[in-house]
């Protein structure tokens, strides 16, 4: 436990209890961080700031959701933040924030928006000076600044991923691809079903719908909710883009099976007349003249080579098996609707 307190025009900077007491006692503005779980800290949060029990529950254990919660005397709001990104997965990061009239009090577990704002504070009272209201706009616009680098890494990589389907799709690659597609959807999930939580706490912050919240500072407030706000909308468009990734996949896999299927029916096709030569051959009948033709053997093998040559040719012609002059002109002639 830290606490911050604001004395005169210098930052003082303690962790002993009966200092924050007595400077809670003269209304001395402070910012309290809480770091883990103690009796100190519990005392401080039931004894000496008033929190109802369940404000007290809810900053130590761990919340899925966030919140808002207007007392008598405190506002308390719980937000996420995005930590570190391991693999495919976002970490999300409680933060839970206690304004009162004079004080803060807020628990990052990890550090990650609190060792920002506390450095910024050490270097200048500027924050505290302004008002409790501007210490915790602070918190706030730090926890929402940290999903940019995180959007920017999504879009990279969603990019990436878009020209890994249409090169590993179908191929014994795709089953990452397909892996990575899905981890992203659930990715993206997970922060959609948090954002809209989170949206409406900070919209309802921007509003000016809490006493704790004076008039002057509103518009920050709002700058944050707009930040957000485009964060989520990002978000959405992901959403979207991956969805098309994975339609892309599954129509790109699809095509290759074609293109196998096709070479295999047009191998089938081949041999089809070319083993009935051979059935007939082979059948050793007396009264087949071929049989004892010197000749017949050399035929029956030119007869099948023709067939087969035959049928290349005429699926060239079609333009199933590469690309002859004369089915581009029948594809140029049908796509101008020419007689």
């Amino acid at each position: 436990m830290q606490a911050r307190i604001l004395d005169g025009d210098k930052l003082v900077t303690t962790t002993r209890l009966v200092d924050i007491r007595a400077a809670l006692a003269a209304k001395q503005r402070i910012w309290i961080d809480l770091e883990r779980e103690s009796p100190e800290a519990n005392e401080l949060l039931k004894d000496v700031l008033k929190l109802h029990p369940l404000t007290i529950e809810d900053v130590w254990g761990p919340r899925s959701q966030p919140k808002i919660d207007d007392f008598d005397e405190y506002l308390y709001v719980i937000i996420h933040g995005i930590g570190a990104r391991k693999k495919d997965k976002l970490e999300l990061v409680e933060i839970d924030i206690v304004i009162g009239d004079n004080w803060l009090v807020s628990h990052d577990r990890d550090g990650l928006i609190s060792d920002d704002v506390g450095t910024e504070l050490d270097h200048s009272p500027r924050l505290i000076q302004k008002g409790i209201p501007w210490l915790a706009h602070a918190l706030l616009d730090r926890a929402v600044d940290r999903y940019l680098p995180v959007i920017d890494q999504l879009d990279r990589e969603i990019e990436q991923l878009e020209v890994d389907v249409l090169s590993k799709a179908g191929t014994p690659k795709g089953k990452k691809v397909l892996a990575r597609i899905l981890a992203f959807k659930r990715t993206l999930q997970d922060l959609r079903r948090m954002s809209i939580h989170q949206r409406e706490i900070l919209l309802r912050l921007s509003r000016g719908d809490f006493g704790e919240i004076p008039a002057e500072a509103i518009p920050f407030y709002r700058d944050v909710y707009d930040h957000f706000l485009r964060i989520g909308d990002i978000t959405e468009g992901y959403r979207d883009l991956v969805t098309s990734a994975l339609d892309a996949y599954l129509s790109v896999q699809s095509n290759r099976m074609n293109e196998v299927m096709k070479t295999l029916t047009l191998i089938s096709t081949i041999m089809l007349p070319l083993t009935f030569i051979a059935g007939v051959y082979g059948m050793n009948f007396d009264n087949m003249p071929e049989l004892h033709w010197w000749w017949g053997y050399p035929f029956a093998l030119a007869l099948m080579t023709s067939v087969g040559i035959g049928i290349l040719m005429y699926f060239r012609y079609k333009g199933w098996i590469g690309d002859s002059e004369a089915a581009k002109e029948r594809k140029r002639r049908a796509d101008t609707g020419a007689d």
